[in-house]
């Protein structure tokens, strides 16, 4: 059968092959131009791709067939650049590294949806500006070695855990699907933002620098630094190369409080010791003691402190508005929770055997892999 002539606007490079493995996709895509003063809108094309091809690749085919003036950010098409980072699906991730069949799977509809990363200003379409918000934030940080002095005649010799410790940080690529998708950066934009600390961790634990204190009591001290993060797991979610960025924020913390006891003016390490303390005593935590310990003491008569009850006048509003919607009932949060004396003594078991630790053991994912590898390879320790 002779072959399907192409159209007068149709390149030859543009034009798809279709043989037995390929199938139609059909993307949506966001676009955006805000030089034109018109509001976002979606677009549809469908192209013909093996499944097992990647977003960016349709995304280049429905370019270069269909609309020459989509705008998407790509380079090295290997997930190693971190340029395409986009929202596959509502999902942040590398365009290159997102199967089309599995694209098509997680779809609601059969279509593939593509959108431009959030918490960024978008360029166009797919293209966000990283300068004004990712880029901004890793220079908050400090992002270079600061040499101790004085400086040896030839290296530094770093012992291998210090280096251990610090390889998972080492693995961000800078794509910034973390900071996409970061709910504490959508509430307060001048947080400092996972990537930023995950970069900042991978100086604060290379033995090498000479102002970790520093480095720590500005993040401590800063009220968008390391006790912003609201812990919501979205950044661990989002990277591609397992980072886990929210996990080197809770280091960062872990170094200033338990390491250097830096108390800061947020309150941020007075409210772990807190959190940490009722649930060694009570096994749950007793909401109403929360706030009056991280600001009047450790201990029931926190609450009688003045800075305690200055805290507790301005919290009324939030506190009235949690009783009338039933959040929380007065004797609930007056009286402590309590468990079975058995359990209570489990959970204080579990405190003696991690506080009675020569050392504290940081899980790093790059060393030790994930639990279902340990649980298919188990070591020494884990059969012991």
């Amino acid at each position: 059968m002779a072959a399907e002539p192409l159209s007068p606007t149709e390149d030859v490079a543009t034009k798809p092959v279709r043989d037995d493995q390929s199938e139609s996709f059909t993307l949506r895509i966001r676009r955006f131009d805000p030089e034109s003063g018109e509001a976002p809108y979606w677009v549809e094309h469908t192209i013909e791709l093996e499944p097992h091809r990647s977003v960016l690749e349709g995304i280049l085919q429905a370019k270069g067939r269909f609309d020459g003036s989509i705008g998407i950010r790509c380079s090295c098409k290997a997930a190693i650049c971190g340029s395409c980072g986009v929202r596959v699906n509502g999902q942040p991730g590398l365009a290159c590294h997102t199967h089309l069949d599995k694209a098509k799977r997680t779809s609601k509809d059969g279509v593939i949806e593509i959108e431009p990363m959030g918490n960024m200003p978008v360029i166009k379409d797919l293209i966000v500006d990283m300068d004004a918000v990712h880029w901004k934030k890793i220079q908050r940080v400090t992002p270079w070695l600061i040499n101790k002095e004085p400086i040896p005649e030839r290296e530094y010799l770093v012992d291998r855990e210090s280096m251990v410790d610090v390889t998972q940080t080492m693995a961000c690529i800078q794509c910034g699907a973390c900071v996409s998708d970061c709910l504490a950066m959508e509430v307060d934009p001048l947080f400092i933002g996972p990537a930023a600390l995950a970069k900042s961790y991978r100086f604060v634990g290379d033995p090498r620098d000479a102002e970790q204190y520093e480095r720590l009591k500005d993040l401590a001290e800063d009220p968008h630094g390391i006790y912003d993060c609201t812990h919501c797991f979205k950044c661990i979610e989002a990277c591609p190369k397992g980072v886990a960025p929210m996990n080197q924020i809770m280091r960062l913390r872990r170094r200033a409080g338990s390491d250097h006891h830096i108390v800061d003016r947020n309150n941020g390490e007075r409210h772990e010791a807190v959190f940490i303390k009722l649930i060694k005593d009570y096994g749950l935590l007793w909401e109403a003691e929360l706030l009056p310990r991280s600001y009047g003491g450790n201990s029931w008569f926190g609450k009688f402190h003045p800075a305690a009850g200055q805290e507790l006048l301005s919290s009324l509003p939030a506190i009235t508005k949690a009783v009338l919607r039933r959040k929380v009932t007065p004797m609930g949060a007056l009286k402590p929770h309590k468990i079975p004396a058995a359990d209570l003594k489990q959970v204080q078991e579990i405190y003696e055997e991690i506080e009675g630790r020569e050392q504290r053991i940081e899980f790093n994912l790059y060393i030790s892999g994930t639990d279902e590898d340990n649980a298919e390879n188990p070591t020494a320790e884990d059969k012991a």
